[in-house]
């Protein structure tokens, strides 16, 4: 039996060693090679020194060695973190810090621009190139390795016993406020969220499931484990263009394919040759509501194609799908719970809503992260008892209290309306408003500011970014290009708005964001009626 998320790998080379395991590009690996791989690597990680729970940080684009390193780290009894590709040095050098990452596996280009961030990270003792072997300057505390030599490496001592409730992975997600928070996932979750996501999509061995989403998005590195856990293949695509995609799916076969809504809209109106209307099985959809419109083009094009809405949280990974036989009935709805997992409707007070109630979405079960890496009072904040328990329980259940306002119809679907704080969801990103502000602040020209998420077409939400400037000589070009410098492109502020005057402010004498929103939306609105 599977218990921990290198096995999966192990358990197809033994089952069937010669089934196509992963595609990038023009390499195809069976699961004999990529379990060789794995295991080398993580050899190889424990010859540098790993111990039990230390983490691996992953900073690289899709291709194979990203996957073997993630899953070789686990292997070597470590813990994976994938860090986003577009995430820019002061992004990675937080991440590095913030979960004392000690071995970074990363490419030479990448690696020159983290030199300066690498000194302020003590921790990280190795630096893994997969394309090369130096590095000048290095950190003194950082030594430099070579990936290739790194496979024939005698391995360091066995690692410790571990069993499915230990640490897996860190994924890292932005918070509402300040820096993005690690929410640590346990193999029994990664595998409990995998085995779930099977049962209601029916993967099997001849899938063939294309990977575009970031591997450090759960819901890119669920397909990876959904295609390992029944034997299929994962196709690995770092797409420029939404017609490379397209281009995929056909000369691959893909039979699944996932997506956020800002790619579906672009992905909708596309001509899908004959290949991929007779390849595409299904697809699916989170990290946003798809426009109906989008949904309802996509399914001209794709006839024989199942579409699966879902709703998810990294701290719970998915936690509802709507069956496809509800879409025309109901396709407004996110669904009811994934297998495996119970998703309530509350009050404040924890009592269960009835139906047509307004309240907040709270998941339990085996998909419950262990909570947010080294950080006790948010934790706090989002892991709670579960509702409705009995009270004589000595130990209480933990559950994911999401903070998404959600109803329940008489029949028992759940529909989203809203969420309690005021996380911008962009391009399928969820992005921390105080993070942009902080870079608007560094840029020496801003007295006041706040980054806003305003109703978009294509993005879910566009970041507006409302500023009061410290002088009169004030120049949106140059803070754009400031932002720029600091920030990957999807947290970039679509539009700076000035105003002369402060800020609105509520009661506690912080930022009215709702005010602004309201302000901006009248605004917006007016511009284009």
């Amino acid at each position: 039996m599977v218990r921990l998320l290198h096995e999966l790998i192990l358990a197809q080379a033994a089952r069937d060693p010669t089934a196509t395991a992963l595609v990038h590009r023009s390499d195809y690996w069976d699961y004999a090679a990529l379990a060789d791989q794995v295991e080398k690597i993580g050899c190889g990680f424990r010859a540098l020194g790993l111990q039990r729970m230390e983490r691996v940080a992953v900073y690289l684009p899709k291709r194979l060695e990203t996957v073997v390193a993630l899953f070789g780290a686990v292997l070597a009894g470590g813990v994976l973190v994938p860090i986003n590709p577009l995430l820019k040095p002061e992004q990675v050098g937080y991440i590095l810090r913030d979960c004392n990452v000690r071995i970074l596996v990363t490419a030479r280009e990448r690696a020159k621009l983290l030199e300066s961030v690498l000194a302020a990270c003590p921790d990280v003792c190795a630096v893994v190139l997969i394309d090369a072997t130096s590095l000048a300057p290095s950190p003194r505390h950082c030594a430099i390795f070579d990936w290739n030599a790194l496979l024939t490496a005698s391995p360091g001592p066995p690692p410790a016993r571990a069993i499915d409730q230990d640490m897996a992975a860190i994924l890292y997600t932005s918070g509402s406020t300040g820096n993005p928070k690690g929410v640590v996932l346990s193999h029994r979750n990664l595998l409990a969220g995998a085995h779930s996501v099977v049962d209601y999509l029916e993967n099997r061995a001849e899938d063939r499931l294309l990977a575009v989403l970031p591997l450090s998005f759960d819901y890119g590195l669920s397909q990876l484990t959904t295609a390992f856990v029944v034997g299929a293949r994962a196709v690995l695509l770092d797409y420029l263009l939404p017609r490379d995609v397209v281009t995929t799916v056909a000369r691959e076969g893909i039979t699944g394919l996932a997506a956020v809504p800002p790619l579906w809209v672009q992905l909708a109106p596309l001509e899908w040759p004959a290949a991929a209307v007779d390849s595409l099985r299904y697809f699916t959809n989170s990290g946003g509501a798809m426009p109906k419109a989008t949904l309802a083009a996509l399914r001209r094009a794709l006839p024989k194609t199942t579409p699966y809405l879902m709703y998810g949280l990294t701290e719970a990974f998915r936690s509802t799908y709507l069956p496809p036989a509800e879409i025309d009935r109901r396709p407004d709805s996110i669904g009811k719970a994934i297998p495996n997992a119970e998703v309530l409707v509350v009050r404040e007070d924890g009592a269960q809503c009835a139906a047509g109630e307004a309240g907040e979405l709270v998941h339990r079960g085996a998909l419950v992260a262990l909570g947010y890496w080294n950080d006790p009072a948010k934790t706090a904040e989002r892991f709670r008892p579960a509702p409705g328990q009995e009270t004589g329980l000595p130990l209480p259940e933990m559950a994911v209290w999401s903070g998404d306002t959600v109803r329940l119809d008489k029949d028992g679907f759940l529909y989203f309306m809203g969420r309690k704080d005021d996380m911008i969801k962009t391009s399928g990103y969820r992005v921390s408003p105080t993070e942009i502000e902080e870079v608007l602040y560094s840029s020496g020209q801003i007295a006041e500011a706040a980054a806003l998420g305003i109703p978009h077409p294509t993005l879910g939400q566009a970041v507006v970014a409302v500023v009061k400037p410290l002088r009169t000589a004030f120049s949106e070009t140059t803070l754009i290009a400031h932002c720029k410098l600091h920030l990957p492109n999807f947290m970039v502020p679509l539009q700076i708005v000035s105003r002369q005057t402060d800020l609105p402010r509520n009661p506690n004498g912080k930022i009215d964001r709702k005010a602004l929103v309201a302000e901006l939306d009248q605004r917006f609105s007016e511009s284009t009626s």
